[in-house]
């Protein structure tokens, strides 16, 4: 048996800066293709994301103002939470019409959320119906999401001064 102690060929490989790996090169040319979104200019993306939120947090908000009780799984939400998370979709939707980085990107975290929430629930659907809703929702809350990945990489973000 050989000593572990002993480590043989560690040699440091010599790189020069200017040398970049194949997938470095490869997104310094998609970077270089992105422009920015012209003004007034908004993908459907955008337009069917700020659509979800609006009617999300305004279907929510009026749903507690008429006096509705909201249920989850069998135990009734808290009006606090719910004004809170219907307060905090309508910002996320006149967030996104304006073309806003940190809107985007924080509805894309609600949706991942969503997402995650819905294919758990594929494993206690109990119905047919429990099912095609689940599927429909993560299938087109991925594909949304995957529009929006694109969508926030030609939003400009901003820029502070100093840096």
């Amino acid at each position: 048996m050989g000593q572990r102690s002993r480590k043989r060929g560690r040699r440091e490989p010599v790189v020069a800066a200017t040398d970049m790996s194949r997938s470095e090169r490869r997104n310094a040319a998609v970077r270089a293709t992105l422009t920015p979104y012209r003004q007034g200019e908004r993908p459907w993306a955008i337009k069917i994301g700020a659509l979800i939120a609006l009617f999300v947090g305004g279907g929510d908000l009026i749903d507690v103002l008429v006096g509705g009780s909201l249920r989850l799984g069998g135990a009734k939400t808290g009006v606090g939470g719910v004004i809170l998370f219907s307060v905090l979709m309508l910002v996320c939707a006149v967030g996104m019409w304006q073309m806003r980085y940190w809107a985007v990107l924080g509805f894309q975290a609600i949706l991942a959320i969503v997402i995650l929430l819905f294919a758990l629930l594929l494993v206690r659907a109990s119905s047919v119906v429990g099912v095609v809703v689940a599927l429909a929702i993560v299938g087109g809350g991925g594909y949304l999401f995957f529009k929006l990945v694109r969508v926030l990489s030609r939003i400009q973000m901003p820029k502070y001064p100093g840096r």
